[in-house]
């Protein structure tokens, strides 16, 4: 396969004559709706979760917290003062109109899915979804949402899955990079039965507070180690999905990687392909080269994009992706301040087909749009 920059000098201009400048449509596969305070999810709790919030707050472990990060960009902040993402309408005015977003993913980040008491995540989990139904989905109709799951209650996360895939908005379930176990380990199997039930995919976005190190080697001293670390998870995630034999017992089951980048999947491929020839013999349920099923079930989405000094460098890198090009899903990170703007993300002269994939129809596949 071979990557072909374009001469603009010879593509065909996007502009009639008198006519200002056309966007081309895109899908954005990470969109923040944020809570501006636990108290938003209130409308949506029974008195008794409410009361228990007010005097008990939620235990979670909070090793995802330190070293403390602010992730919002103050511009995206709303009229109102509230949280940056906390307000669709705003929301809408400040990225899907101007950036010309057909449709857009929703992740909601927040401490719901890791609270211990598991009866309390799971009214958490269900008031979540609620909600991104009254507040986001209902009057935006280019959003789909991700459900909101306790993955260390798998029955209730289960159940749900199922209660929201009625609604036919729910695009996938959410996971942090960061769990309890690695995400192929069978007690969250009645999860991943669930998605794939209701016709939806599971993502596994970066970081998560669940107890563990940031990193790989331990606790680390500063926010730039954080910021650099979440492709370790979310490798260690699909390593996992792929040995445990996830994907064989769910065949119509695809994992989404979001915001760890994607520089890193063709040499994991590599490494798994390698192991599995010398260990096969460990676990006889593997049929396949693990590169064979990851390119059938993992997605990776654009941001943070890997960004080499040299041009070619990023060329060289989309080489080895070759047909798993259509793997790659936009993710503008909104309203973080670390996001990519979705106009200039991908470097100039691309192939045409490869960028309209990118920015749209990979996704528009994947989910169905």
């Amino acid at each position: 396969m071979t990557v072909t920059l374009l001469d603009p000098s010879t593509e065909p201009s996007v502009l009639k004559a008198g006519a200002e400048p056309t966007r081309p449509p895109i899908i954005d596969c990470d969109f923040h709706n944020e809570l501006d305070s636990i108290k938003d999810l209130y409308p949506y709790l029974s008195k008794r979760w409410r009361d228990h919030l007010e005097t008990f707050g939620i235990r979670h472990p909070n090793s995802g917290y330190y070293p403390r990060f602010m992730d919002h960009r103050e511009e995206a902040r709303p009229p109102s003062g509230r949280t940056p993402g906390s307000e669709v309408g705003f929301a809408a005015e400040d990225f899907l109109d101007p950036y010309n977003v057909e449709y857009a993913i929703l992740n909601p980040l927040s401490p719901v899915s890791s609270a211990l008491d598991l009866d309390l995540g799971a009214a958490l989990a269900t008031a979540a979804n609620d909600w991104q139904i009254a507040e986001w989905l209902d009057p935006e109709p280019r959003l789909r949402a991700s459900v909101v799951v306790t993955p260390q209650d798998p029955v209730a996360a289960a159940a749900e899955i199922r209660r929201c895939g009625a609604d036919g908005r729910f695009a996938q379930v959410l996971f942090m990079g960061r769990m309890q176990e690695p995400m192929g380990r069978r007690r969250y199997w009645p999860i991943y039965e669930a998605c794939v039930e209701t016709g939806m995919h599971v993502a596994s976005h970066a970081f998560g507070a669940y107890g563990h190190p940031i990193t790989g080697g331990g606790h680390a001293s500063y926010y730039i180690e954080d910021h650099t670390s979440p492709p370790q998870a979310v490798q260690a995630n699909i390593t996992s999905m792929v040995v445990e034999g996830v994907f064989d017992r769910f065949p119509g089951l695809r994992m989404i990687s979001v915001e760890n980048g994607f520089a890193w999947l063709p040499p994991l491929m590599w490494r798994l392909d390698a192991a599995w020839s010398l260990l096969r013999a460990e676990a006889p349920h593997l049929e396949r080269l693990p590169s064979e099923v990851i390119a059938e079930h993992v997605y990776v989405t654009t941001q943070p994009i890997e960004e080499p000094p040299r041009r070619r460098d990023f060329l060289a890198l989309i080489e080895h992706f070759g047909d798993l090009r259509s793997h790659i899903l936009l993710a503008s990170d909104y309203p973080h301040w670390d996001g990519d703007n979705p106009d200039v993300v991908l470097p100039s002269g691309l192939d045409e087909e490869l960028v309209k994939g990118i920015q749209c129809e990979n996704a528009r596949a994947l989910y169905g749009l």
